[in-house]
């Protein structure tokens, strides 16, 4: 296992985009989607072997905590770091910089995702030890880009810079900028050019991501320290309740910001950021169509969980636990059942999902929003 070196799981997010399967209280990492497995033991169990149990931390919500805990008990219950309202990536990543810092200040720490797919662990392995020697050795911020296999228009571009060989000789490249959601055409236009998936997956010291914050995202830096200061030889794992105060009212002041738009780009623009290119297979099953890519299908390209046939139809996917589903004559459709609403949608617009639950909600539909 890797001394000075921690793995922080981000697993906060609500995973819309798969309704009705997804709800609230029981969100995307915690769906059975590509195994037997939820997606967060998922990435529980090909972490722990390179980071062990102790030095895995998973930061989450206080409505997903309970769940994430019968879900995964390898992971010991101080390990688990509450934040009081989802403000997006940039106060929960310094926020466990904090917890990192506080048990170790000499760390290492990985960022990962708790809802993406890697069916290649072993290779996932070596990319993150490679990261953290990178990351170690010269103080610099990290990300994991995949190299594209298809133009996504739903994933974030890495766009690459000069290769060399970096700190403890792993090859790697500088960052010379990000593409958001691009369009088909500019997409594919990016994978030409080499350009990576932005994964989501970050290394770097916790003390060089704080430093980053006071220099690029100074509110949230100056609602750390005053976390900092209320810490004092307490940890976030296990607050008092003047510090969950103190927690909650220091949320409420910081901005909901990514940390690629508080921190990454303009670190980027310094000269501070590497890319190291990830071969390892991944998605981060962002939604039905991408789950469809990396299931198995049958001979029509048809794929699908649970009780369905397809007959006479191609490239579609199906989840049903308990009805029995049969597509006759269709093509390029999504539909899950669940026991109180059914999803029937185009493949190509299951990015959209998202909107669709918005829309239930303002129809009066609420209720099926939520379980």
């Amino acid at each position: 296992m890797e001394r000075h070196a921690y793995a922080v799981i981000i697993a906060g997010g609500k995973g819309t985009r798969f309704w009705p399967l997804s709800r609230p209280q029981h969100p995307k990492q915690l769906l059975k989607i590509l195994s037997g497995k939820s997606l967060i033991r998922e990435t529980v169990d090909r972490t722990v072997p390179l980071f062990g149990s102790r030095n895995t931390l998973v930061v989450t919500v206080a409505e997903h905590y309970h769940a994430l805990r019968r879900e995964i008990p390898v992971l010991p219950e101080r390990n688990f770091v509450v934040e009081p309202q989802g403000n997006n990536t940039a106060p929960c990543i310094g926020l466990a910089a904090l917890e990192v810092a506080a048990r170790d200040p000499d760390a290492v720490m990985a960022i990962l995702p708790a809802d993406h797919w890697v069916p290649d662990p072993g290779s996932f392995s070596r990319a993150l030890r490679g990261a953290l020697r990178l990351a170690r050795s010269g103080g610099s911020l990290v990300t994991i880009g995949i190299r594209p296999s298809y133009p996504e228009t739903g994933y974030g571009y890495i766009l690459k810079g000069k290769r060399f060989k970096g700190p403890g000789g792993v090859p790697c490249y500088r960052v010379n900028g990000f593409k958001e959601k691009p369009t088909r055409q500019r997409a594919a236009l990016l994978v030409r050019r080499g350009s990576l998936w932005n994964s989501g997956m970050f290394v770097w010291k916790a003390s060089t991501i704080l430093e980053m914050l006071r220099r690029f995202s100074p509110p949230i830096a100056r609602s750390l320290e005053r976390i900092q200061t209320a810490m004092r030889d307490k940890g976030l794992a296990n607050p008092s309740a003047s510090l969950r105060a103190v927690v909650r009212r220091e949320y409420r002041r910081m901005p909901k910001v990514s940390i690629d738009y508080a921190v990454l780009e303009k670190a980027g623009a310094a000269g501070r950021l590497l890319a190291l290119e990830g071969r390892f297979g991944w998605s981060d099953v962002g939604s039905w169509a991408a789950a469809h890519r990396m299931l198995p299908h049958d001979g029509k390209g048809n794929a699908g969980l649970g009780k369905w046939l397809g007959f006479k139809s191609k490239d579609c996917l199906v989840y049903s636990r308990d009805r029995l589903v049969a597509l006759l004559g269709v093509q390029g459709l999504v539909v899950v059942d669940t026991e109180d609403a059914l999803l029937i949608a185009a493949m190509e617009r299951s990015q959209e999902v998202r909107e669709l639950v918005e829309e239930l909600k303002r129809r009066g539909y609420g209720r099926y929003t939520v379980r």
